[in-house]
């Protein structure tokens, strides 16, 4: 039952004991920690329940980090050991029997949205306190100035009676009263205050206009001012105030005084501050996180003219293989040595480091020779790297992809800096890491072309934009069309028709190739059943169908191929299914048996792009296939005449090999007369290419196909 100690409440009681021990020190409460205890069970239940509810609501965590305040959990350390004891046990004790990375992903927005909820509700409550002192300093500002003109002991035992700090200067700045709340302020010592001059009291904090206000308040030219300033205590530490400074004149409206209430905001100012910290550093390794660092490059993109910056973008390579294999509190520990390193080296003024995740950091230079210095702080970044890290008594070696963006400030906005500079760091990636590049506005182009069609790739099957081209196949010996290969393309709505060389890659990269690519199956069957029924004079026509390697490893392949060749009722036969060759070096009996089963049932495999790979001419006796594609890079050479006497020998043999193996030839890429009479003579069976017909409409096919029929 749920009461039971293992049972769904009772570990949520022991969630909320071990919560209610940790942080019961940091509190302000006057309960037991029992009794406090059974105010955290509600709290509990309320993150247990935004932990295994369907749908995330950051609001619940927030009001949890809210109610915090309310029960008098005002200390930064209460709300610090809380996000210790939710990261270590809410999945533990409240989890239940859910995927633990899921959890563990929810665990971590609801720690985010917890600390956001305390914060909130701090700063509104010392915002309602600090209104309450102001209402309290106004009252007081008018008792005194009552006090003053009316009776000497009244104002003595509001002025001495008073919660905040109360001086009396003359107008010349010598302070002539001061009230216990002041003294204390100041160290508790009435000798370092009275006789002063309220001018010795500066600070390198105060803002120009704070001594402005003054000036003109003694001149009468104003009654009153109120601003945040800093004073010195006799001990050297610094006392922070809102500071109220009032003009007391005499019954005739003459001034005579000065009254200043200061209120003490030094543990609220150093909590802020706190509390800033933590939310523009991170936790780990201590550097700005990714909220600081753009307030630094917003910053330096809106500089004046002339202004320049220089960006670095660094990720570690191959740091997942270290968190899978070492763990993460290993993987955490190679992020601090890598951020101490990092920062080592952004030393110069303009200069610094953040981590904005994971293991992505940013180094950001800025001045007029960025050019020089972005390349030189990128140098450095490499040099600080390449000596390995020594974690739990192993040496890692540390290696990272940079990429660089440097330009003039005003052009660009932040967040177009950082995905330019993202972009390159993925090109220096791609070209095999330990390296640095800088960014390319034409491959930026490409690389956001190809993020945005990958995106658009899964809505543009659902919205019907691929249509598909056939290209005929002639059979050299008479000419006649013989069948067609199916070609998909993309019509998008702003690029225009895109060929599959440019999706296909982004397709398989997705695996949306498998969809697409039985999609493009259906399509041509119920295409070549057509053919078959409508121009039964023109003789059967086969399609080819190219295939994926992904495709190839899809469970459902056979299944799929037999529903589809008998929903449309065309024959085995008719359906050709190309394979490239690369796909099938080094190939196994698990990849082949599918293929296999296809051809067992009559459907031809092809195998494409022949002679590109480096496969042993031996395996193909192994391999399930009929007919060979010869790759169009054998036939360039016999466009003109004489044909290459190398070409030629090379595809006399492959023909001669491919017929002792009872296997069909067909070349790809045939442009002239002169090569389609070349291969004729050399015994290949079938060719297509652009001298015959470009890829076309499948009406076209058809009129070819006729064409040959009637002679």
């Amino acid at each position: 039952m749920s009461g039971e100690p293992d049972g769904p409440e009772g570990r949520l009681r022991r969630f909320a004991t071990i919560w209610s021990r940790a942080i019961f020190p940091a509190t302000a409460t006057s309960l037991t920690r029992p009794e406090f205890e059974l105010q955290l069970v509600p709290l509990a239940r309320r993150l247990r329940d935004a932990l295994q509810d369907r749908v995330f609501d950051a609001a619940e965590g927030q009001a949890v980090g809210a109610a915090l305040v309310g029960t008098h959990c005002t200390e930064p350390e209460a709300l610090s050991r809380t996000l210790d004891c939710v990261e270590a046990y809410l999945v533990l004790y409240c989890g239940g029997d859910g995927p633990r990375e899921e959890l563990r992903a929810r665990c971590a927005r609801i720690q985010h949205s917890m600390a956001a909820g305390f914060a909130q509700a701090l700063r509104e409550r010392t915002l309602a306190e600090q209104e309450a002192i102001s209402r309290a300093a106004l009252s007081a500002r008018s008792a005194v100035a009552e006090a003053l003109h009316a009776s000497e002991a009244r104002f003595r035992a509001v002025f001495h009676g008073a919660a905040i700090g109360i001086g009396i200067a003359d107008l010349d700045g010598t302070v002539l009263e001061v009230n216990d709340a002041l003294i204390r302020m100041f160290g508790g010592l009435e000798q370092h205050l009275r006789g002063r001059n309220v001018g010795e009291w500066t600070h390198p904090d105060d803002s120009p206009h704070v001594w402005r206000l003054y000036e003109e308040l003694v001149r009468g030219e104003r009654e009153h001012y109120r601003v945040e300033k800093a004073f010195y205590r006799p001990d050297g530490t610094v006392l922070w105030t809102n500071l109220t400074v009032s003009l007391l004149r005499d019954a005739d409206g003459v001034p005579q005084y000065q009254l200043a209430l200061m209120e003490d905001t030094t543990e609220r100012r150093l909590l802020n501050l706190r509390l800033r910290y933590e939310a523009t550093h991170d936790a780990l390794t201590g550097l700005p996180n990714r909220t600081l660092f753009f307030e630094r490059l917003e910053k330096a993109l809106s500089a004046g003219q002339d202004a320049r910056f220089g960006l670095c973008y660094l990720d570690l390579d191959g740091f997942k293989t270290v968190n899978d294999s070492l763990g993460h509190a290993a993987g955490d520990r190679l992020l601090v040595e890598v951020a101490d390193r990092l920062q080592s080296c952004a030393t110069a003024p303009g200069e610094m480091v953040a981590r904005l995740g994971g293991d992505e950091f940013v180094a950001l230079t800025t001045g007029p020779d960025t050019e020089t210095e972005v390349d030189e702080l990128a140098g450095r970044i490499m040099n600080a790297l390449a000596t390995p890290v020594r974690v739990d008594g192993r040496e890692l070696t540390v290696r990272g992809s940079i990429g660089i963006v440097e330009g003039p400030a005003g052009e660009r906005g932040a967040a177009e800096v950082l995905r330019s500079a993202d972009i390159t760091m993925y090109r220096a990636k791609s070209a095999g890491g330990n390296r640095y590049e800088l960014a390319d506005p034409e491959a930026d182009a490409r690389a956001i072309t190809r993020h945005g069609l990958t995106t658009a790739l899964p809505a543009a099957l659902e919205r019907g934009e691929f249509f598909i081209e056939y290209q005929p196949l002639v059979h050299l010996g008479d000419g006649s069309v013989r069948g067609a290969e199916a070609l998909v393309r993309w019509l998008h709505p702003q690029h225009g028709i895109i060929g599959p060389d440019r999706f296909i890659p982004l397709a398989e990269h997705t695996g949306l190739i498998v969809p697409l690519g039985r999609w493009v199956l259906e399509e041509s069957v119920r295409q070549a059943r057509m053919w078959e029924t409508r121009h039964s004079d023109a003789g059967p026509l086969r399609v080819n169908v190219n295939l994926s390697p992904m495709q190839l490893t899809h469970p459902n392949l056979v299944s799929d191929t037999v529903d589809i060749l008998e929903r449309e009722g065309l024959a085995p036969g008719a359906l050709c299914l190309e394979v490239t060759e690369s796909a099938l070096i080094g190939a196994d009996d698990d990849l082949l048996k599918p293929l296999r089963r296809l051809a067992e049932m009559g459907v031809d495999i092809a195998l494409d792009d022949f002679g590109t790979g480096y496969s042993n001419l031996a395996n193909l006796r192994r391999l399930p296939v009929s007919v060979l594609k010869l790759d169009r890079s054998f036939t360039q050479g016999m466009q003109h005449f004489p044909a290459d006497p190398v070409d030629l020998k090379i595809v006399e043999g492959i023909v001669a090999l491919a017929h002792s193996l009872d296997l069909a030839v067909t070349v790809e890429g045939v442009e002239t007369g002169h090569q389609a009479d070349q291969l004729r003579e050399l015994g290949c069976d079938t060719a297509q290419g652009w001298y015959y017909a470009r890829p076309g409409p499948p009406d076209r096919l058809h009129q070819l196909a006729l064409l040959d029929a009637t002679g």
